[in-house]
């Protein structure tokens, strides 16, 4: 009796230790794996997958299939063996076999990439938009290597307004890969329009924008020269703004990725500049080296002909007026429409003012801070806490 219980223990034992191994090593060498546990239903399942992507061909696909079915019999929730018979099946050209095989799968599982990535093309095969959007969102939310096969797939597909819609739909549930997503089309702006559109209606169904998304699509309909249309989206996704005005003149907006038309501080060689928050309100801070010049802050305007004045107020500038900064009106042609100096901020008692005038011809401006040259041995340094462009009266 102990002889045979030790037997049988050390067959259990072999069996266990064999098929553990083997899974270890199926996906490297699934022949050898299944030398090693032709017991094990998932080894079984996972060579027969093997041997149909190594060699798909309709007419050599037997040996594959009764393997398939051999490890369906030996663990009926062998996943990866239902996907080799309904891939099969299609192959075969017999689509309601592979429907009812992939169901199954399904069934068993809705974290298997594959069988998503089928039902999503067999839904839209069909026109299925609606079943296409939620397999999309089933494997997005359960696979983390889905996004990298997905993604680019959806971002291309927005250019469609129905799938644009559905998506709007998805999206407006708040699912976990969102964010990814919205972040992923604005650094990959193939179609500048189809992303304003799409996120204006997320915007509309109530979705909170993150502001990278919103500065992405901005800056590819202003790379593409469609400045009305960029203003018309701005304008939609930031309520009450003034085309006959800047923007955000307490610089309280504190975004982690500024647009063009909100402020955006410049950090290039020599210079250095940020918006800080401050209390309820915030302050631009900059300094450049010692002989460096050049642009510090910046905003894209949409000015009409007219007169404009520019009033502010600065801390901490000390610099001779050759050498002090000041605010010019640049033209998108390239004009410079005209120059404000700042004085020094112990005069006035900071406050600063000026006059521009945009002719006709200049639809598109660009109001922005730019530093001269000093000799001082600390550069030119500063703060401004308060800045408004507006249509003199």
């Amino acid at each position: 009796m102990r002889s045979a219980l030790a037997l049988l223990a050390m067959g259990i034992g072999y069996v266990s230790i064999s098929s553990n191994l083997a899974e270890i090593i199926v996906l490297r060498s699934p022949a050898t794996a299944h030398d090693m546990a032709p017991f094990n239903g998932r080894v079984s399942a996972l060579t027969a997958a093997k041997h149909f992507a190594d060699q798909p061909d309709p007419g050599k696909q037997d040996a594959t299939r009764q393997l398939a079915l051999r490890a369906l019999r030996q663990d009926a929730t062998a996943i990866p063996a239902v996907v080799t018979l309904g891939l099969q099946a299609q192959l075969r050209g017999d689509l309601v076999a592979a429907r009812k095989l992939f169901a199954y799968s399904q069934r068993l599982s809705r974290r298997d990439l594959q069988t998503q990535i089928w039902a999503i093309e067999d839904s839209v095969s069909r026109g299925d938009i609606p079943a296409a959007l939620r397999h999309y969102d089933i494997a997005l939310r359960t696979s983390k290597t889905a996004p990298d096969l997905l993604f680019p797939v959806m971002a291309q597909a927005l250019a469609e307004p129905d799938i644009r819609r559905g998506l709007i739909k998805v999206l407006a549930t708040q699912p976990i890969w969102g964010p990814a997503f919205l972040t992923y089309v604005s650094n990959n702006r193939n179609d500048p329009q189809s992303l304003a559109d799409f996120l204006l209606g997320l915007s509309r169904a109530g979705v909170a924008l993150p502001s990278n998304a919103v500065a992405g699509a901005l800056d590819g309909l202003v790379t593409s020269g469609a400045f009305d249309t960029a203003w018309r989206f701005y304008a939609s996704v930031k309520k009450g703004v003034d085309p006959s005005q800047s923007r955000d003149p307490l610089f309280k907006a504190n975004l982690q990725a500024p647009s063009v038309f909100d402020w955006m501080p410049v950090n290039d060689a020599g210079i250095s500049s940020s918006i800080q928050r401050d209390g309820d309100k915030g302050i631009f801070e900059f300094a450049a080296s010692p002989s460096v010049g050049g642009i510090l802050l910046k905003q894209m305007q949409m000015l009409r002909p007219g007169t404009y004045r520019i009033e502010g107020h600065s801390t901490g500038i000390d610099e001779p007026s050759q050498s002090a900064p000041y605010w010019a009106l640049l033209c998108q042609d390239g004009r410079e429409l005209g120059r404000v100096e700042m004085p020094k901020s112990t005069e006035m008692g900071g406050a600063f003012s000026g006059r521009f005038s945009v002719p006709a011809g200049c639809p598109v401006q660009t109001l922005v801070l730019a530093a001269r040259p000093s000799d001082a041995i600390a550069g030119s340094t500063g703060q401004i806490d308060r800045v408004r462009l507006f249509q003199a009266k």
